[in-house]
């Protein structure tokens, strides 16, 4: 798995099927070869049932024009009514559009064996796991035929998450962090808490003072970050410039000080939690 990738910001149920359909002309216009490419795509959360699963991987696969993906992830540890794709797709939170999030009795066990039957079918060459609790990949692991290999959590000096880093990669799992940028990503969407005197990461004191030190932008210097802590990013930018210096993170070290101020700012916040938009509070304590 790249220890760098590309994320993908602002793909709706209407443009969704456009985006798939750019990689595949990329790949059948000789720009790149599909053995270039890491795919990773994830199993929505009302696919969770067993018969569900297969199908909804062939559909994103017929959607990108691909016989298989890299990695395929279970988007959340939260199972919701199913929902056809001829009445919806992609279905979003919500049964009926609009309605209430309906949740669904489906064992995150069935889900995985599922998922481990998509590797041995071909359909995915590694499986993982994305936003999930420590206890939960405990359980996990207890069952797991085929290992996860990759959990994808929101992660950034706001949210350091130490403990979960550490026990992914003493179970042999890749760590790859989502919103490097903090709170950069949701405040267009509305989804930052009021009234927490919430400085932006990327205009944050102690990220500006490294950065101005060491002679990167603060967005490299919170991407070395997180890969100086040993997780892969996937930060998101349609800015050709940006793509660039985001892929810049090798020429560069921060000091072990450096990331212990920058690991200092941690408030233990995090900015996509389904506790407020879908009632599933996955991070209750």
């Amino acid at each position: 798995m790249p220890i760098v990738g590309v994320g993908l910001w602002h793909i709706s149920k209407n443009t969704v099927a456009k985006a798939c359909k750019g990689i595949a002309r990329a790949i059948s216009e000789g720009l790149v070869s599909r053995q270039d490419l890491f795919i990773t795509s994830k199993l929505w959360c009302t696919y969770h049932k067993r018969e569900h699963v297969k199908p909804a991987l062939q559909r994103t696969l017929s959607d990108l024009g691909l016989d298989y993906v890299d990695l395929y992830l279970i988007h959340f540890p939260i199972a919701l009514k199913f929902v056809p794709f001829e009445k919806r797709y992609p279905p979003e939170w919500s049964y009926e559009e609009g309605g209430p999030v309906i949740p669904e009795n489906v064992p995150y066990q069935e889900t995985w064996e599922a998922m481990e039957d998509l590797v041995r079918d071909g359909l995915a060459k590694n499986i993982g796991i994305s936003n999930t609790p420590g206890a939960m990949i405990y359980d996990i692991l207890t069952y797991a035929k085929i290992r996860p290999a990759v959990l994808q959590i929101e992660l950034h000096p706001y949210l350091v998450r130490k403990e979960l880093v550490d026990l992914a990669h003493s179970e042999g799992i890749a760590v790859t962090a989502y919103s490097s940028f903090g709170d950069a990503s949701y405040q267009e969407i509305g989804m930052v808490p009021q009234g927490q005197q919430l400085v932006s990461l990327l205009k944050n004191d102690v990220v500006n003072q490294v950065s101005a030190k060491i002679g990167k932008t603060p967005a490299q210097v919170l991407l070395r970050w997180a890969v100086q802590r040993g997780c892969a990013v996937i930060p998101k930018s349609s800015n050709p410039g940006r793509l660039l210096e985001n892929k810049d993170l090798f020429s560069f070290e921060l000091s072990p000080e450096d990331v212990d101020a920058i690991s200092g700012l941690d408030r233990k916040l995090i900015f996509n939690n389904p506790a407020g938009y879908a009632k599933r509070a996955i991070w209750a304590s």
